[in-house]
């Protein structure tokens, strides 16, 4: 089982490494935050650079990526996470959208992950 997840975690590197070159900007993110107390969910879209309330966390963001011949594809974004009215970040880091137990925060009342980017609507 850990050598499963060893392999996996090399592979989804590995992928990253690659595609670094082949990756897009995006002007921002759409994120989803969870109340995990009363089951609530709320969508919230943030600029890059920008901060937002989502339940009792802020959440800024940093920058968001896609793969530049796939703009639906697998996002990832990096995020600072805080409890409000607190200094130190519960999370300050890389989240993909499409794995995002590999890098989660880990908080035991609130929960947010990454959706997609916001990407140029075509013309």
């Amino acid at each position: 089982m850990i050598r499963a997840l060893i392999v996996a975690t090399a592979v989804v590197t590995a992928g990253a490494v690659w595609a670094q070159d082949q990756v897009v900007s995006a002007s921002g993110a759409m994120l989803r935050g969870l109340d995990k107390v009363n089951g609530q969910t709320v969508d919230v879209e943030l600029g890059s650079g920008e901060t937002a309330q989502v339940f009792g966390l802020d959440v800024a963001l940093g920058d968001c990526r896609y793969p530049a011949d796939n703009p639906t594809g697998d996002a990832f974004a990096f995020l600072t996470i805080w409890e409000q009215g607190q200094q130190q970040a519960l999370f300050d880091g890389w989240m993909i959208a499409a794995a995002p137990a590999l890098n989660a925060l880990d908080h035991n009342r609130y929960d947010v992950w990454v959706i997609r980017c916001i990407t140029p609507s075509a013309d």
